[in-house]
């Protein structure tokens, strides 16, 4: 089930499948858990991605390399790179959306603020149309590469849902279908936390929704 991507003494890179969670559960089957497991130790979670979103992920197996790599999340030296699968084509090939977003924790839902207030936080990212569809079964398509800049919780979800490209699958912000979400981490960059090499990698999405642009 695990699929390890790169290991050493000091962190672990693998590729999340979807439906499963990133951190430890209480039942002991998130992916952390499963980590921990297989290396026999410590696994420290650096980053999130939803239950359902797959992608390349890292984690620390010291505390040492956990507060090195968090660090880098801070400081955003740590650099996501995700694709997403969304419905309609945005009128720009490229560009950046910066919004305000509040993450309303009893519903688990992010909203677009118009304001900063308590809770507010800016949201950026920057996103490239690499392809398209327009006689898909559910209508006109596009594959997105988006760079994350900050992260910020369901952020590519929302942002992209509110200019009226909700991700393919994602009913809980606005898609007209449910099924697997068109997103996926496929490439994660970093710095070694103890070489301090710059590490690359990358990984690619299979089956649901991701074959509507082959069909």
């Amino acid at each position: 089930m695990l699929e390890i991507l790169f290991e050493d003494a000091h962190v672990l890179v693998v590729r999340k499948p979807v439906g499963l969670l990133s951190e430890s559960t209480p039942e002991g089957d998130g992916l952390a858990d499963l980590l921990a497991a297989h290396c026999g130790g410590y696994v420290g979670v650096i980053h999130r991605l939803d239950r359902g979103v797959g992608g390349v992920m890292v984690y620390a197996k010291t505390k040492a390399a956990a507060a090195h790599l968090s660090e880098q999340v801070r400081s955003r030296e740590m650099q996501k790179v995700y694709l997403a699968l969304v419905h309609g084509r945005p009128e720009a090939e490229s560009g950046r959306l910066c919004d305000l977003l509040f993450h309303d924790r009893r519903s688990n839902k992010t909203f677009v603020a118009d304001r900063a207030r308590r809770g507010v936080k800016e949201a950026l990212l920057d996103y490239t149309v690499e392809k398209e569809r327009t006689d898909s079964p559910l209508g006109a398509l596009s594959l997105l590469r988006v760079h994350l800049l900050t992260g910020r919780t369901h952020q590519v979800r929302v942002q992209l849902a509110s200019r009226r490209h909700p991700l393919v699958g994602d009913r809980k912000y606005g898609a007209p279908e449910g099924g697997p979400i068109g997103l996926f981490c496929t490439q994660l960059i970093f710095s070694h936390p103890i070489s301090g090499e710059r590490l690359s990698f990358e990984s690619l999405p299979s089956g649901e929704p991701w074959e509507l642009l082959s069909e």
